[in-house]
């Protein structure tokens, strides 16, 4: 009938001994096998072993011979390479291949005797205890194959200056980063999303690449998994923490960076956010992508990679941690948010690479860090708005201009909109009711706030402006000249709303708010020239008679020593408000021509009222113009020479 029967017997040949012979004339054709070739003929061999011995039973002693004839000819092949002063790995594909079968065919011997039921005179027991023997021999090898691959085909990509950024919107470039490797196609696991492997490079040199992952293979396939794994994580281990320090970081304890002087330590920091994000981004990621690469098809979790890199990703860390415990100073601000921003940016690739179970460790440590630095700004901003509130002088401000502290505050607040998005959402959850709106100050309109970049910005910067006036007020009465007081007051004033109205801070602060100051500014220049012109305007306004009729009658006495009180405090203000000082340059101009305009015209009145009395040239000192020009020397501050005027 042609079918099968029961003892697997038919009238032709069956359909497996027609493939096995057309194996056969293909095996003729060929002189070389590849690798794979190999081990699925192997494999073939196996399978024929198995089928015999459970066919067969009474052939059992005769499959012990085949037995131990397959591993003696795998032992030789195995033990012969001892002797040998090379590495497998360093001689060509053939010799690598055939190690690779008697590892492969050692494991199937393995299984064989282990699943078979005879022995004859304790035959079987002493064939497994050899082919255990060999498997140990051969593991120890491909161990010291795997880690001499691993050492000798390591690339260190040195980076270039200026290949780093401390922008987020920079691109990383260290060195040349390869393009992905072909493994890319032939693993159907990739834990890496497309951003990191663009940023990926070949740490190691992807011919090397295949060849540890056909020692994992083999390794893992024969239950040396561990010991592979191991060796991955000690010469990794090493291949990071080199790699950090061809980046220039030092490793430090948290006591050697909390002992440091602040130059130092912001230079430590500048050199960290650079770092950082370069290793993440770059060569974290290259070794995670490695890492796939070389056990993608082996290993179920990530553990390998965590044990290999979170000793390297500890040591930044370890900075950071230092950073944030250590006094929250106002200079150290700008620097925190930057490594905060740094870690923010980074963290979406921590999550990634981490994800897994066993890289919970270090996406916890990275979290606390990060949280610790947002913290740190918090506590430093309110310290520096403490520090504006404590901040106490004993001696006046030399010429009434621009306090320092002025300066300090607002070129501080200017800088900090560089971290704007990232402050206000920190800020934003600053205390219960530390920022309550009916403590607020008023804020501009709607329509002002709303083009705010980080309007709940508004709010912090208000109240800092509002603690740095009320310190100019006590600063302000140091002087004891009323005048000085004003004009104090006065320029500072003028320079927080020139300062807002022209920078990335108007539309937080608002329009209202720099209309308000301007009008504050001219208030204290009005009150200021009150103070100054009140003690010369009133000598030039006196009604003094003189003596005669007609064209004789000569200025009185009184009238005399009214031009002379007159020039007295004229020149007494000029001399001391000479060293007054007004920085910004239209509100100097604006304050001396309204000045000069008062000072002028009513010297100018007098003059006209006595010029028909004998008012002679021995009475006056300076003409109009002389007088004029003196007026327009002043608020220069102390560098300014006097202009020289004829004196009569």
């Amino acid at each position: 009938m042609g079918d099968l029967d029961g003892d697997g017997n038919d009238s032709g040949p069956s359909d497996l001994v027609l493939a096995a012979e057309g194996v056969v004339r293909a095996l003729a054709s060929r002189k070389k096998l590849s690798r794979e070739e190999r081990r699925v003929l192997a494999d073939l061999g196996a399978q024929l072993s198995m089928i015999g011995l459970e066919s067969d039973e009474d052939e059992e002693s005769a499959g012990a011979g085949d037995e131990e004839v397959r591993l003696s000819v795998v032992g030789e092949k195995i033990v012969q390479w001892e002797s040998v002063g090379s590495m497998i790995w360093d001689t060509g594909a053939e010799e690598i291949g055939d190690y690779l079968d008697a590892v492969y065919e050692t494991r199937r011997l393995i299984e064989i005797l282990e699943d078979s039921s005879f022995d004859v005179s304790g035959q079987r027991n002493e064939m497994l205890r050899r082919a255990h023997d060999v498997m140990q021999t051969a593991m120890t090898r491909l161990e010291d194959e795997f880690k001499h691959i691993l050492l000798q085909s390591k690339r260190t990509v040195e980076p270039e200056p200026t290949s780093f950024r401390s922008s987020e919107d920079d691109a990383l470039e260290v060195g040349s980063p390869s393009p992905v490797s072909s493994f890319e196609d032939s693993h159907p696991r990739d834990s890496m999303s497309r951003a990191s492997r663009d940023c990926v490079i070949d740490l190691v040199h992807p011919d090397a690449v295949r060849e540890l992952r056909s020692i994992s293979k083999a390794m893992f396939a024969s239950g040396y998994g561990k010991e592979c794994s191991q060796m991955y994580m000690s010469v990794r281990r090493d291949a990071l923490d080199e790699i950090l320090f061809v980046l220039e970081l030092e490793r430090q304890s948290i006591e050697d960076v909390l002992r440091m002087e602040w130059d130092l330590l912001n230079s430590k920091i500048r050199t960290w956010s650079r770092v950082i994000r370069v290793f993440v981004q770059i060569y974290l990621a290259s070794e995670r992508w490695l890492y796939d690469q070389i056990f993608g098809e082996t290993m179920v979790d990530s553990s390998c990679f965590v044990e290999a890199s979170k000793a390297a990703v500890f040591q930044l860390l370890t900075f950071g941690k230092a950073i944030y415990i250590s006094p929250h100073e106002p200079h150290k601000l700008h620097s925190i948010l930057r490594m905060y921003e740094t870690m923010s940016d980074l963290f979406s690739i921590i999550e990634e690479l981490y994800g897994s179970a066993a890289g919970s460790s270090v996406r916890n440590e990275y979290g606390e860090v990060q949280n610790g630095l947002g913290d740190s700004v918090k506590l430093t901003f309110l310290e520096f708005r403490r520090a504006i509130m404590l901040d106490r002088s004993t001696t006046p401000f030399p010429g009434g201009g621009v306090h320092h502290v002025t300066r300090y505050v607002i070129n501080y607040i200017m800088s900090l909109m560089d971290y704007g998005e990232t402050l206000e959402t920190l800020l934003e959850y600053d205390g219960p009711g530390e920022f309550s709106p009916s403590s607020s100050p008023k804020l501009g309109s709607p329509r002002e706030n709303d083009i705010s970049k980080c309007p709940r910005l508004s709010p912090h910067f208000h109240r800092i402006a509002s603690i740095l006036q009320d310190n100019l007020n006590e600063k302000s009465a140091l002087y004891h000249d009323a005048a000085l007081q004003h004009f104090f007051l006065m320029n500072n004033i003028n320079y927080m709303a020139e300062k807002v109205s022209h920078s990335d801070l108007r539309p937080v602060f608002g329009g209202e708010w720099i209309r308000r100051q301007k009008r504050k500014s001219q208030h204290y220049a009005m009150n200021y020239e009150k103070s100054t012109l009140s003690s010369v305007l009133p000598l030039l306004k006196e009604e003094v008679s003189g003596s005669g009729s007609g064209s004789g009658r000569v200025l009185s006495a009184a009238g005399k020593e009214a031009l002379r009180k007159f020039y007295a405090a004229f020149e007494e203000i000029h001399k001391t408000q000479m060293t007054w000082s007004i920085p910004d340059v239209n509100l100097r101009g604006e304050l001396r021509a309204s000045v000069a305009l008062k000072v002028v015209q009513a010297y100018q009145a007098f003059v006209g009222r006595h010029s028909n009395n004998h008012l002679n040239e021995r009475y006056i000192k300076y003409n109009v113009e002389e007088l004029e020009n003196l007026l327009m020397d002043l608020f220069e501050g102390p560098q300014k020479s006097p202009s020289s005027v004829h004196r009569r």
